[in-house]
C-alpha cells in the first residue's frame, strides 16, 4: 500500500504550469514540523516537494498561498534519472490526490472571532437582527 497523508505549512506560493498535452500541474512544498523537539529545543521539519494534477492542482493554487496550513493525501513517487554529468539522481514527491483545509485563512481571525465578556460568553449585541 502506497498511502501518505500529512499537513504543513505551504513553502512557497503553489506554481501551475500545463504540460505539452494539455493538462494542469500544481507544484509546491510543504514543510512538516517532527514530533520532537531537538537538542536546541526547537522543533526540525522536512521539506516535501508535491505534485498536483488537474482540478486538484487549480483548487491548491487558487486557495493555498504560501504560508497557508494544508492538509494532504495521496501517494509517494520515485523519479530516476541521470543529469548532465551523468550522475544518477532521484527525486521523491508526494503526488497529492486530496487537500483539505486545516485552519483560519489568513486575516480572518480577527474578523470573525467576537470578543468574550466576562461572563464567558460572546458579545453578540452587534448583530443586525433580533433574537
Amino acid at each position: 500500500m502506497n498511502k501518505f497523508i500529512g499537513m504543513g505549512r505551504i513553502v512557497r506560493e503553489p506554481e501551475v504550469r500545463n504540460t505539452p498535452s494539455g493538462k494542469n500541474v500544481a507544484t509546491f512544498t510543504i514543510a512538516i514540523n517532527r514530533r520532537f523537539k531537538n537538542k536546541d529545543g526547537g522543533y526540525d521539519a522536512d521539506f516535501l516537494n508535491c505534485v498536483a494534477w488537474g482540478q486538484t492542482g487549480d483548487f491548491i493554487a487558487k486557495f493555498f498561498p504560501k504560508g497557508s496550513l494544508i492538509a494532504v493525501e495521496g501517494s509517494v513517487q520515485t523519479r530516476n534519472w541521470e543529469d548532465k554529468e551523468g550522475n544518477k539522481r532521484v527525486n521523491t514527491d508526494v503526488v497529492v490526490e486530496q487537500a483539505y483545509f486545516t485552519g483560519e485563512k489568513k486575516g480572518d481571525a480577527k474578523q470573525t472571532k467576537k470578543p468574550v465578556a466576562d461572563d464567558g460568553f460572546y458579545d453578540d449585541t452587534d448583530t443586525p437582527f433580533d433574537l
